[in-house]
């Protein structure tokens, strides 16, 4: 007989669980198959929702640690992986392997086993976003859904899908609740949007390396070297976001937080202290009083050309207001620890643009601009929401030299602090759609899918927000579409520290 298990819940609470419980034997998945070579040991019945856990054990404070051990109490400890001593590639490409081996074998649970396969990952953002980089460049003929625990401080991506933005419960009887939602959740298709820069850069750190002095995220790396385009030292990043991509403002309160939570780790010990240091970080940065404080050479419209692709092949200019410190480029309806900047536009609005309802899978990204602080406040407010600027299938910024050296970006949570040309140089960011992940959403998310019959074509009329919109006048210059590539990966250096 099986001895129980006995863990300290966080009501204080002693929480008994049986290692051999029937419900759990629906999320279980055997040695054999996760480990190559071991003894065939088929169980009774194929498990109704087979899971494998990526833990950020660093994320959280403390509580990554300890959702950690809850899921290797509760589960098969070999299905359960701690991200600062597990690559998930390594891991889910020694699976599918795996996989493979038995169904050609003739073992009848293997192909149970893919088609259920569900993934879970506990940390923040830019945890969820490395996973989902891992999973797409698989390329696999069925991807497996992914379920976000919200771990970090902003928890965009959990939000987005119905699991919360306040990190969870770490007790035994909490894990099991997750479990049993994740047993459920629907399956959602999300798209993926691919981010190709082309920049000069300093020296020559290797073909593939991330090149000194930049900081960028674990989210974009450097690529091989094409003798034909990389000329005159210039090379080649790309890099994927699943949620949005930022520029100006934001991303510089997110940079500085960042900076200052790898300096004094100590003072970030859960989500509240984290989410009180974003707001000071805020205000001390001038941002809401952004005319006073910050330069206008600052402003979106002065850093960068900005153009859209609004139909296939057809690049138009984007007029940005003057006034517009911050401008995000948004997949999913959360930002900023689960609000809308797009909002809900009226029937009579979308109309006039031209512009379609948001879903999460229709290859169009909605484009929003912000002033200053008090302008991203308005989005607690009901019916608030930023500068609409735009829907569009990709966007592209064109750099040059400017009064400023830098500005900042954003990616899923992950800042850096980004150079600017110097001379007769240019910077190019190109943002296009590459292909779908799959997601699991529970509840009543967000996020919709225009695939989703239940899904509302049109705004209901309780639902729209104020008609009023600054108005964006309409300028016209052919620019020529920059390229793309097909995929992104991690560098072989990345370390789990680099992520949220």
């Amino acid at each position: 007989m099986a001895k129980d298990l006995k863990v300290r819940s966080d009501s204080q609470e002693t929480v008994t669980c049986d290692p051999e419980d029937d419900s759990l034997k629906d999320f279980l998945i055997p040695d054999y198959v996760l480990l190559y070579g071991s003894e065939v040991k088929q169980p009774s019945r194929a498990p109704a929702s087979p899971v494998v856990v990526f833990v950020n054990s660093r994320s959280g404070g403390q509580l990554g640690g300890e959702l950690l051990i809850s899921y290797q109490t509760l589960l098969n400890k070999n299905q359960v992986f701690d991200l600062n001593e597990n690559a998930p590639d390594k891991v889910l490409h020694q699976l599918y392997f795996n996989i493979e081996k038995l169904k050609h074998d003739g073992d009848s649970l293997a192909p149970e086993i893919q088609k259920k396969l569900r993934i879970i990952v506990a940390g923040g953002d830019g945890t969820a976003g490395w996973i989902l980089g891992v999973i797409s460049d698989l390329k696999l003929a069925q991807q497996p859904p992914v379920a976000t625990v919200p771990l970090g401080t902003g928890n965009n991506l959990p939000f987005a899908f119905g699991w919360g933005k306040k990190n969870p419960g770490t007790d035994l009887e909490s894990v099991k609740m997750f479990l049993n939602l994740v047993k459920d959740a629907k399956e959602m298709k999300v798209d993926s949007w691919h981010v190709l820069m082309r920049m000069k850069v300093p020296g020559d750190a290797g073909a593939c390396d991330p090149i000194p002095p930049l900081d960028l995220p674990h989210s974009l790396h450097a690529v091989h070297r094409d003798s034909k385009s990389d000329e005159d030292g210039y090379r080649t990043f790309r890099g994927g976001f699943w949620n949005y991509f930022s520029m100006g403002m934001d991303a510089q309160v997110s940079y500085g937080f960042h900076t200052e939570r790898k300096l004094h780790p100590e003072k970030f010990k859960n989500q509240a202290s984290n989410q009180s240091a974003y707001a000071k970080l805020t205000c001390s940065q001038g941002w809401f009083w952004a005319s006073l404080s910050h330069p206008s050479t600052w402003n979106i419209a002065q850093l960068a050309q900005v153009s859209i692709l609004k139909k296939p092949g057809l690049w138009e200019p984007l007029n940005i207001p003057p006034t517009i410190r911050s401008i995000i480029c948004l997949n999913l309806p959360s930002f900023s620890g689960g609000l809308n900047p797009w909002g809900m536009p009226s029937k009579r609005r979308l109309s006039g643009k031209e512009w379609t309802f948001p879903y999460v899978d229709d290859g169009f990204l909605e484009i929003v601009g912000f002033r200053n602080a008090w302008h991203g406040a308005v989005l607690y407010a009901p019916a608030g929401h930023g500068t609409r600027l735009a829907q569009a299938r990709g966007i592209r910024f064109e750099f040059r030299k400017r009064a400023t050296d830098h500005t900042f970006m954003r990616m899923d949570g992950e800042p850096w602090k980004q150079p600017l040309p110097k001379e007769n140089d240019t910077v190019t960011i190109e943002i296009s759609c590459s292909g779908q992940v799959s997601m699991l959403a529970t509840g009543n998310h967000p996020s919709k899918s225009v695939n989703d019959p239940s899904t509302p074509r049109t705004p209901k009329d309780n639902e729209c927000d104020s008609d009023e919109e600054e108005v964006v006048e309409d300028i016209s210059k052919a620019q020529k579409k920059f390229g793309a590539a097909n995929s992104f990966q991690l560098p072989e250096d990345f370390h789990i520290s680099q992520v949220s």
